[in-house]
């Protein structure tokens, strides 16, 4: 029996498709949780993707996959807009934040990180987290014991090369959940 089981909870996983994003799925659908899965992947890789997440179905859990752009605000609030239905009576527990979508570039060279480059990694690792939160919020989606959950690294405090700009990606994004978590 898993934690979640019989309690039509739900998660929303923003990247899930890979790496800690799908082990966290993972860990979750073992547990009973239904979930969402937003990610974006190539068309070439949608049958093994697909593999994964019925692996999960395979918990007894619900699972539903977008491949869309968790990035673009429209695609998201078009995404958003579906889940009452998907979940029916059920409510978010859990959303957790895995986009994995940067550059590792060198910083001040000729051929390093222009400020699109900065902005598209902070965009992406970073201030998308905020988006999600407050249009489920205001979608009230959230159950009120919900949690936020978001993928940091030491890089957020520490200079290493080719990662200024994941740097300040993970910089804001701990900012943000500090501030939602006030």
């Amino acid at each position: 029996m898993g934690y979640f089981d019989d309690k039509n909870q739900w998660g929303i996983i923003i990247g899930g498709s890979s790496g800690l994003g799908y082990a966290s799925a993972y860990k979750l659908a073992s547990e009973g949780m239904n979930l969402v899965v937003v990610h974006r992947d190539r068309r070439s890789d949608r049958d093994a993707i697909e593999a994964k997440f019925d692996e999960l179905r395979g918990f007894g859990v619900k699972v539903d996959s977008f491949n869309v752009d968790a990035v673009n605000e429209e695609k998201m609030h078009e995404l958003i807009a579906q889940i009452p239905a998907l979940i029916h009576d059920g409510r978010i527990k859990v959303l957790l934040h895995s986009i994995a979508k940067g550059n590792l570039k060198r910083i001040l060279k000729d051929d390093g990180l222009s400020l699109q480059d900065f902005n598209l990694t902070i965009q992406s690792m970073g201030t998308s987290l905020y988006a999600w939160v407050k249009a489920l919020l205001e979608a009230d989606l959230f159950q009120k014991d919900s949690r936020v959950l978001a993928f940091t690294s030491e890089g957020s405090y520490k200079s290493q090369m080719y990662y200024a700009a994941v740097s300040a990606a993970k910089a804001t994004l701990e900012s943000i959940v500090r501030s939602i978590a006030l």
